[in-house]
């Protein structure tokens, strides 16, 4: 059993070139460091776990949670000593995103930076594909 962790937004990305890489998912050094001080008081807890959900005005949201084990079908991702895995329903949403945490006065957030994205809501919660 897992438990959620935080709010994720979603932008969709147009206007920057993302260069394919390796990964299905990349982590910018803010999104590695939030990942780390989320973990590092719960050593049960081997990595972050990616989903996708059917929800919002637009069809698909984003889920993290805590993970205490590897799903046979699940991606890894591992960057800069940071484990995160990407549910077998979500590994095509993902292919090329960027995953970013962004803190300001109102808010703190995981930030999807997804080039595959063909439509979100206003709120930037929900999008399709």
């Amino acid at each position: 059993m897992s438990a959620s962790l935080v709010r994720a937004t979603v932008r969709a990305v147009n206007k920057r070139k993302l260069f394919p890489t390796r990964a299905a998912l990349t982590l910018t050094p803010a999104a590695v460091s939030k990942i780390r001080l989320l973990l590092q008081d719960k050593p049960e807890y081997i990595g972050l776990k990616v989903g996708v959900r059917t929800r919002g005005c637009n069809g698909l949201t984003y889920t993290l949670e805590y993970t205490k084990e590897k799903e046979k079908s699940d991606e890894e991702v591992l960057q800069d000593g940071v484990r995160v895995f990407i549910e077998k329903k979500a590994q095509l949403t993902l292919l090329g995103t960027e995953m970013d945490f962004v803190e300001s006065k109102l808010s703190s957030e995981f930030i999807f930076n997804n080039p595959n994205i063909k439509g979100m809501c206003g709120c930037g919660e929900s999008f399709n594909i």
